[in-house]
């Protein structure tokens, strides 16, 4: 017997966590012919949903899918997200939450695997992300790219705005 993955136990956890501090879970995800969402808010074959309470009707994040129904430009349209092409869960207001290893569809894992043992014939250990934190917006850890003089820069960076979830590969 196969063992279940905690992926769909973390994202119920997050969302509850979210909605228990009064924050906005927002959902990102790989779209591929097993998501159905409106395409016209597809961008590079991902979609970022917002699943709160009050933006969903009828959400149910069952093991194999999150399904719910959203408003779209006033209409309504049934949604339905497999967990495995789940990216991450996150609230809007700090960005806090969980981010997940996107699990490739098997045609693109063959595919990718042949370029890369092509363009690098040496044989390498598996290539594993390293999650790495993301300076905070209050400027406290300021990273200049190389050749760039904070002094002679004609605007300071700008600091507040909307939290952004950034994932690194």
């Amino acid at each position: 017997m196969s063992e279940t993955s905690t992926k769909p136990y973390l994202l119920r956890a997050i969302y509850e966590w979210c909605t228990d501090n009064g924050y906005t879970p927002y959902l990102a995800a790989r779209v591929d012919a097993h998501t159905r969402v409106p395409m016209q808010f597809v961008k590079n074959g991902e979609i970022v949903l917002n699943i709160s309470f009050e933006a969903t009707s009828g959400l149910k994040m069952d093991n194999e899918f999150v399904n719910f129904s959203a408003r779209f430009g006033g209409v309504s349209r049934e949604i339905s997200v497999p967990v495995d092409n789940v990216i991450a869960i996150y609230a809007r207001e700090n960005g806090q939450g969980m981010a997940f290893e996107p699990s490739a569809p098997a045609a693109e894992t063959d595919t990718e695997a042949a370029s890369e043992q092509e363009a690098n014939p040496e044989p390498s250990a598996s290539v594993t992300p390293i999650l790495s934190s993301v300076p905070s917006s209050t400027g406290d850890t300021k990273q200049n790219s190389p050749g760039t003089d904070p002094e002679k820069d004609p605007e300071p960076p700008k600091k507040g705005g909307r939290p952004t979830l950034t994932r690194i590969k």
